[in-house]
């Protein structure tokens, strides 16, 4: 009984002290003077660039590709169901004849860069750049040459989406218990982490960034998906007050990423 109430008490300091870490730092960010109105703008949702796999005792990520799979279908049947509660015209990327398709890819995996570079050095205050510490300053971006992609033609913005999970091990788990009793020895287990981000089509200007090291929603079921892709959308500029809870659109197709 002892050492039950020692690790509840171990567990409840731990998980202060993570809730304190997630208050202090900020996960959305806009371009000053972006505003999106409902109904304005045609909205490219790429392909998600999705990651599950498992976290060794060690530390070390494993990919487990049926994780990912599930975890593609599951985001892609959720992203379909919030499309159409955007506020705006959303379509689904889709690469045509373009043979533009490698060279999208790479976009994606540029967002998800920029996007760890806005949580590193604006949205973590300890680590801010001294560019961006203006309090009007969010100034980040793809490049300019992403207008002339064929195949977003049309587009105005292009939301990029890029999830990355690793489900701590049993090993893991018992190494990050047996942390608690050590000072300075803390020991995390598994990582959830998630952006959403609108880049203008006409600038490669990143406008809006949600970006968050500490995601919840298990991608690997339906409702966890759900829980993940809404948390995803939080503050989507141009979204009604009241929009739909779900309606059925366009269905994307993710790709698996790193």
């Amino acid at each position: 009984m002892k050492i039950t109430r020692l690790l509840r008490a171990a567990c409840a300091v731990a998980i202060a002290a993570t809730g304190m870490s997630a208050v202090a730092q900020e996960k959305t960010g806009n371009k000053p003077g972006f505003a999106l109105a409902p109904g304005t703008a045609r909205i490219v949702l790429m392909r998600p660039t999705i990651w599950v796999g498992e976290q060794s005792t060690g530390g070390m990520a494993e990919p487990n590709a049926d994780w990912t799979m599930q975890a593609r279908e599951t985001i892609a049947r959720a992203l379909a169901d919030a499309q159409a509660g955007l506020g705006n015209v959303v379509i689904s990327y889709d690469e045509g004849s373009s043979g533009e398709g490698a060279l999208v890819s790479e976009y994606s995996q540029l967002f998800g860069a920029v996007a760890e570079s806005v949580i590193e050095y604006q949205f973590f205050s300890g680590n801010r750049l001294p560019t961006k510490k203006r309090k009007d300053s969010f100034d980040w971006g793809v490049g300019g040459d992403i207008a002339r992609l064929k195949s977003l033609e049309g587009g105005d913005y292009a939301l990029f989406i890029n999830v990355h999970d690793e489900y701590g091990s049993t090993g893991r788990k018992i190494l990050q218990i047996v942390s608690l009793f050590a000072p300075g020895a803390a020991v995390t287990s598994g990582v959830h982490k998630g952006h959403a981000g609108l880049v203008d089509l006409k600038t490669g200007e990143l406008v809006w960034l949600n970006a968050d090291q500490q995601m919840g929603g298990d991608v690997r079921t339906a409702e966890g998906a759900a829980k993940r892709v809404s948390q995803l959308l939080e503050g989507f500029p141009g979204r009604p007050a009241e929009a739909p809870a779900t309606a059925a659109a366009a269905t994307a197709s993710p790709t698996t990423g790193e």
